[in-house]
């Protein structure tokens, strides 16, 4: 059995059994009780988020479009719901080994953050090359161990994986942990709080967990809204993931959006999407880029490039979207100084 990543999985309605480390692990998507359990247990410890109605986005897009503003999160990003609803969780259980996980940034802040709130040692992996130097530094500066490894996140996660089983630590995958969706899941529980009446919600795609939490309540609350994740055409593994139905892994990831950046498709996320998605498109990296400069400029936020992309999907789908109530997820707001300088120059 090959030990390097996940390769095979078995699919009933959003399950899988997936392979790490050589050893398989049964993972069950969860439901929509483990969302309001996950909503309970961060409440105390993380702000509802505004979602917010901006009158220029919605003039020119022919729509009511509304903006969730995970940006303003304490780390900035969305994934904190589920590092900490993990780690806690986990905590709370009894397990209190070291943590180790793979990230170009907001995930790894996202288990550095609970990491610190929960007393539990947390190393990360990142790539050594393309990284965000300041998602890097508010690592360390959360408390993580922050190693440098490989030339993109699969390289850096193929090692996190084998030294978590040669060492005997917690591997966390980025998407593959039915706690970290249930906690990002939780989005779409204030979503709908907030606009009961909500249409189309649209929402990053990297590793797929924002994009597959959000199904997961929409399905249960109102099955006919429509969820439609969006990623970088550069690095479009999960596109094609969804797309043709398998797992294989994309030959080329060039996009300079790290939020975005994965070659290799993920299995739990994965049985969500072929189950629940209503559609998935693709935008280029310059469109996310002029997504980037309206958010500036038209709602006052900044924002990453993965937290733009929704904004360039719903640009790309305005069409389809005229007269509907819009949600678009700002994943996160994580972007160096001298980038956003940058694009605005």
């Amino acid at each position: 059995m090959a030990p390097r990543a996940i390769f095979s999985f078995v699919r009933e309605p959003r399950f899988v059994i997936a392979a790490f480390c050589g050893s398989l692990r049964p993972m069950q998507a969860p439901s929509y009780a483990d969302v309001v359990a996950a909503r309970q247990f961060i409440s105390p410890y993380l702000p509802k988020t505004p979602l917010v109605r901006n009158r220029k986005l919605s003039e020119a897009l022919g729509c009511d479009y509304y903006l969730k503003l995970e940006n303003l999160q304490p780390i900035g990003a969305f994934k904190v719901r589920g590092g900490v609803n993990l780690v806690g969780r986990e905590r709370e259980e009894g397990r209190d080994q070291t943590i180790v996980s793979a990230s170009t940034g907001n995930h790894g802040q996202s288990i550095a953050y609970a990491g610190r709130l929960f007393n539990t040692r947390v190393i990360i992996y990142a790539p050594a090359e393309n990284v965000n130097p300041a998602k890097l530094q508010a690592m360390r500066d959360l408390g993580a161990e922050v190693r440098l490894h490989g030339r993109d996140f699969d390289e850096a996660r193929l090692e996190t994986e084998r030294v978590a089983a040669a060492e005997g630590f917690r591997y966390v995958h980025s998407a593959d942990e039915p706690k970290l969706i249930a906690g990002v899941a939780t989005i779409s529980l204030e979503i709908f709080e907030d606009l009961p009446d909500v249409e189309v919600i649209i929402a990053p795609a990297g590793g797929g967990s924002c994009a597959s939490g959000n199904c997961i309540v929409a399905h249960e609350l109102n099955p006919n809204v429509r969820v439609i994740a969006v990623q970088s055409e550069a690095a479009p593994a999960m596109w094609h993931a969804w797309r043709n139905r398998n797992l294989d892994p994309y030959p080329t990831m060039k996009t300079e959006h790290e939020g975005l950046a994965t070659r290799v498709p993920f299995a739990l996320p994965n049985s969500v999407l072929w189950e629940l998605l209503s559609d998935f498109v693709l935008v280029s990296d310059e469109q996310i880029n002029d997504a980037i400069r309206v958010l500036a400029r038209d709602a006052k936020q900044l924002v990453e490039g993965a937290g733009a992309a929704s904004l360039a999907g719903a640009i790309k789908l305005r069409d389809e979207l005229k007269g509907r109530k819009v949600v678009g997820v700002v994943s996160g707001g994580n972007l160096p100084l001298d980038r956003f300088a940058g694009l605005l120059a």
